[in-house]
């Protein structure tokens, strides 16, 4: 691999284009099946919640797989993880195409989703590697460009085409965009070695560490604001400020336009300062939270808000390097851990706010439960720095 600045700058452009296309397949996948859901589900003989399980299979595949093979390919070169990796996410999306019922279709989504937290994990890591110190955290943003951009283009577009198509087409489309990104990987990303002491004990052992706990702590919280918001924000717009479901997909886009520009200013504040990114962006979090539930009857208030509030995914590349600096040699584990801690945020930030909707607080409730999560996030990260400036590095015994 060339050395130095301008060495590296072709490969860095090369293999971040690749990896942004595997991301941009990636997160359209992911999420391309919540506004196909009702026609999956009849399709398919099930009712709506019921079909609602199929995504659940997924983030379980993720908060699973992400540490489960991570451990298990830690001796294997990043560049050959993640080729395997794109290959298992092809073929999860295959046979999600091919799936004959509902059962099989769950345990598609499950093997789908498997690769998805360690996919991220090496690939963050690569470009870390590859890319500058003083760009570090616009190189790991790198990553995370081909996930925003998928909210703003890939998922309407495969929702659009599952609507007309079906659902299986739409899945056949994200199998050929996986197929593409495996090609852009293998010829661009560079080999690179593992650890000469990479060893999968070596990477259970960073579980020890105090201040990954937090960090994945605050994540799994903290980052709860955004999907808090984002699961119920269509029935806001629709019951509580009672726009015109026509501008239901602005909202959606102006929600993906600000997932783009606050991964491209958290980059450069990770460039920074990750701790004081993180500190930021919950902080803004909490504000747009409450501001979410203050001006939700009122139309372009909200959607100025929803805008802003997509921003909170420019936590994602903060967390990713603040893991990179407190896992010392166990970096693969711990860059793969945070997409469990994010989809756990998912699971909890949708559950509370479905609870205090059905408690009888109202749908702009959610931002009043966002705010408290994003909050508390930030308060774990507080006391997790504390803690470890007090010399309390490792858990004890």
């Amino acid at each position: 691999m060339p050395s130095g600045p301008a060495g590296r700058r072709p490969l860095v452009g090369h293999a971040g284009l690749a990896l942004a296309v595997a991301t941009f397949a990636i997160g359209t996948g992911e999420f391309a099946l919540m506004a196909v859901l009702p026609d999956m589900a009849r399709t398919l003989g099930v009712s709506v919640p019921v079909a609602g399980h199929v995504i659940s299979a997924y983030a379980l595949g993720v908060v699973v797989g992400a540490p489960l093979i991570t451990i298990m390919g830690a001796g294997l070169s990043r560049r050959r993880l993640l080729l395997a990796l794109q290959v298992l996410f092809i073929m999860g999306n295959a046979a999600s195409v091919l799936a004959p019922g509902y059962r099989s279709l769950v345990y598609a989504r499950f093997m789908t989703g498997l690769p998805h937290g360690a996919f991220y994990g090496v690939a963050a890591l690569i470009m870390a590697a590859m890319a500058d110190p003083a760009r570090r955290g616009r190189a790991v943003a790198g990553v995370f460009v081909g996930l925003t951009v998928a909210h703003v283009v890939g998922v309407p577009l495969t929702t659009w085409g599952g609507q007309v198509l079906g659902w299986r087409a739409m899945y056949g489309v994200i199998t050929l965009m996986g197929v593409v990104a495996l090609g852009l990987l293998a010829r661009n990303v560079p080999e690179m070695a593992a650890g000469p002491a990479s060893s999968p004990l070596r990477e259970l052992g960073v579980l020890k560490r105090g201040p990954l706990w937090f960090t994945l702590a605050t994540g799994a919280i903290g980052f709860g604001g955004m999907f808090c918001i984002g699961s119920y924000m269509t029935g806001v717009l629709l019951t509580v400020t009672h726009v015109p479901a026509g501008v239901v997909p602005l909202a959606q886009s102006l929600w993906g336009v600000g997932m783009v520009a606050g991964n491209i200013a958290g980059s450069r504040l990770v460039d920074a300062s990750p701790v004081r990114a993180i500190a930021v962006i919950l902080a803004g979090s909490t504000l747009m939270s409450c501001l979410f539930a203050l001006c939700a009857g009122n139309m372009v208030a909200i959607l100025l808000v929803i805008s802003l509030m997509g921003g909170i995914i420019g936590l994602l590349p903060a967390l990713q390097a603040r893991l990179m600096d407190v896992a010392a040699d166990a970096q693969v584990l711990a860059a793969a851990l945070n997409h469990s801690a994010v989809n756990i945020a998912n699971a909890f930030g949708a559950w509370l706010g479905g609870a205090v909707i059905a408690a009888g607080y109202g749908m702009q409730s959610v931002g009043w439960a966002a705010a408290c999560l994003s909050a508390t996030g930030l308060a774990v990260f507080g006391l997790g720095i504390l803690v470890q400036r007090s010399g309390l590095r490792r858990l004890p015994a």
